[in-house]
């Protein structure tokens, strides 16, 4: 069944709740005070059946300028407005500003009930009034709407107005259930034997009993307890339902006004958000840059920071792009709108689209790049959309689900988009376990940038196989996931750009080979080490005897170390590879026949000083021929 929710605006006492309460006989005052003071402070909530049997959800907001931000909230998630004008008084302050922020929020559609028409016996009067109501209505969503005149004290005009409610209703195209649930929270409370209840209206997606949920921005994960819609449970809420939410196990003191109840995941907390941003004709000064305002989405309000991006100060009637920074975390998806009131004396002053709810911080000369990309985003289509923010992820990229979020575009619609961006390599998948994805744009930066990193190695260290691979992260300009190290390195092989020999990564074209001069060093190192036998000496020492720099010798060692021509046993201990060789036929042959063998028994196998035997035994157990057990060695796996 279609889902539908009415609205009330207009003035303080101008009749809002006593028209509900004709229509519906439900008194929406529910507070003592309201009943004291005769006027409407808080939101209230009634429903009426019409005569097609379709059920209309009822949103009575206060009309007291005091009470604008309860208005707000509960103008949230109305399709339609009853824009209520006292006959005897006409078009009045909060008139003018509930029509503004119904604009400001994108109502579609609606009509004009002139109340208190019993008080008026002057038909002159209703006249000018009406006409009075059309010039104030042109050029906005309600110009050729119709004025229902009506009285809830005599009941004159109820019935039509019921009819043409009725029409309007007939004309809401459905809510889509797609997508994520999220219901903006307008009153929490708790109640004997069911503990922790949250009221709302529904914005999207579908709820049912039992369903996991989690309360933004604090996080805090629930399961739902019960459902009510109108006061009469239910298994399942849809878009537009006016609901009340039973939550298990959670306290009442952690939920407030503002807090969105939304499936897991379907949001994300952010302190910042980018938006479209129009200040209202009638606003009495400039949007100055860094200016304090109050920031009014959902049910939420926030006091903020504006920041504008391509300006000092937006004039009344302008339209720019802008970062709201906000004192307190909020919630919130590409699209949703928002209503600005500045901080002192509280006005509506402004509102528009919030187009990306988690952007970085804009500052700077940065600031009129990220206006003009604004634009951009603005104006796109929802697949350019989400082309747009995968690449402005850049390195980072993206999972299917932050996309989701940032993008706020239908589950099926961005599976459909991301297969075919990847068929066409508009975007590549370096994740496919966690369905992460990055533009390749920002691909081909990471493959330049490891490319250029081990050509300046190979021109550095030139007799080195390659560069150790953990190395390289920490040399890119920007941090790079794990997952997406390796697809790149994949990448480049695949191409024959970089091969990866263990732990060790070089271009594909780089090649060890020694200079003359190189040679000459290592054919005398060679001959020591080969003559020095089990007795080698230090390489320092060697180091000050031979040709050429001490930056080619220690290439060169490198090298000979790489070839596998030296052996490394310890700190500046260095043998030939035939010399281990050689000791270690000799020692597993010992092994064999004797099963063991003592520190003292291997000296005298070596007949070496205990400088070079202690590495010596330490180095066979590393390479997996002994095992030392106790005082003595074993062949390992004997």
């Amino acid at each position: 069944m279609k889902q539908v929710i009415l609205g009330t605006a207009g003035h303080i006492d101008h009749g809002k709740t006593s028209l509900i309460r004709a229509l519906t006989g439900i008194d929406t005052d529910r507070l003592k005070e309201e009943k004291l003071r005769g006027i409407t402070i808080e939101l209230g909530f009634a429903h009426m059946d019409l005569a097609g049997g379709e059920r209309l959800g009822i949103v009575d907001v206060p009309g007291h300028e005091k009470f604008v931000k309860h208005m707000v909230a509960g103008a949230t998630g109305i399709d339609l407005v009853a824009l209520v004008i006292a006959a005897d008084e006409g078009i009045m302050p909060q008139t003018r500003e509930h029509m503004e922020i119904c604009e400001l929020l994108r109502v579609k559609k609606g009509l004009v009930v002139l109340t208190k028409t019993d008080l008026v016996d002057d038909p002159d009067w209703l006249e000018m009034v009406r006409e009075d109501i059309i010039a104030f209505l042109k050029g906005t969503f309600l110009e050729g709407c119709e004025i229902m005149p009506v009285s809830a004290a005599t009941g004159e005009g109820l019935d039509d107005l019921k009819k043409s409610l009725a029409r309007l209703f007939a004309e809401i195209e459905p809510r889509s259930s797609d997508g994520p649930f999220r219901l903006p929270v307008d009153r929490v409370f708790s109640m004997r034997g069911f503990g922790t209840v949250i009221t709302g209206t529904s914005i999207s997606g579908r709820l049912q009993v039992g369903d996991p949920i989690v309360i933004y921005p604090s996080e805090l994960k629930s399961k739902v307890r019960g459902l009510q819609v109108h006061g009469g449970d239910v298994a399942e809420v849809l878009p537009g339902q006016r609901t009340a939410v039973n939550l298990q196990g959670m306290e009442r003191a952690l939920i407030q006004r503002g807090d969105v109840l939304a499936s897991a995941g379907a949001l994300v907390s952010s302190s910042m958000i980018d938006i479209e941003l129009e200040l209202l004709k009638s606003a009495p000064r400039p949007l100055k840059h860094r200016a304090k305002i109050r920031f009014h989405s959902g049910t939420a309000e926030h006091l903020s920071t504006i920041i504008l991006l391509d300006r000092e100060e937006l004039k009344a009637g302008e339209r720019t792009f802008a970062q709201v920074r906000l004192d307190q975390p909020t919630a919130v998806l590409r699209g949703d709108r928002f209503v600005l009131r500045s901080y002192s004396p509280v006005q509506t002053i402004g509102g528009g689209t919030v187009l990306h709810p988690l952007p970085r911080k804009h500052k700077g000369s940065a600031k009129r790049e990220a206006a003009k990309a604004l634009e951009v985003l603005f104006n796109s289509t929802d697949s350019d959309i989400i082309l747009w923010h995968l690449r402005d992820a850049g390195w980072a990229g993206l999972s299917e689900s932050e996309l989701r979020i940032r993008a706020n575009v239908p589950q099926k619609f961005l599976e459909r988009t991301l297969q075919q961006f990847t068929s066409t390599r508009k975007a590549v998948i370096f994740d496919k376990e966690n369905r992460r994805l990055i533009h390749p744009d920002a691909l081909e930066e990471i493959k330049t940038s490891i490319v250029e990193i081990l050509a300046d190695y190979h021109g550095r260290f030139p007799l080195k196989a390659g560069m150790p691979k953990e190395e390289i992260p920490a040399l890119l300009a920007k941090t790079l996931d794990g997952k997406l190290y390796n697809f790149v390195l994949r990448q480049l092989a695949e191409a024959d750009q970089v091969a990866q020999e263990m732990e060790v990564v070089r271009l594909a074209s780089h090649k060890v080979a020694l200079t003359k001069d190189e040679e000459v060093i290592r054919e005398k190192i060679e001959r020591l080490f080969k003559e020095s036998g089990l007795q080698p000496p230090f390489f320092k020492d060697i180091a000050a005897k031979l040709p050429g720099t001490p930056k080619q010798h220690q290439e060169v060692l490198e090298w000979m170390l790489g070839k596998g021509v030296l052996v490394k046993t310890k700190e500046e201990i260095y043998f030939h590879a035939s010399s281990t060789a050689e000791l270690q036929g000799r020692l597993v042959a010992w092994l064999k026949e004797h099963g063991e063998i003592s520190t003292t028994q291997f000296k005298e196998m070596t007949q070496a000083s205990r400088k070079y035997t202690i590495p010596l035994l330490e180095y066979f157990d590393a390479q997996k021929v002994t095992i030392r057990v106790g005082e003595v060695r074993k062949l390992r796996g004997a």
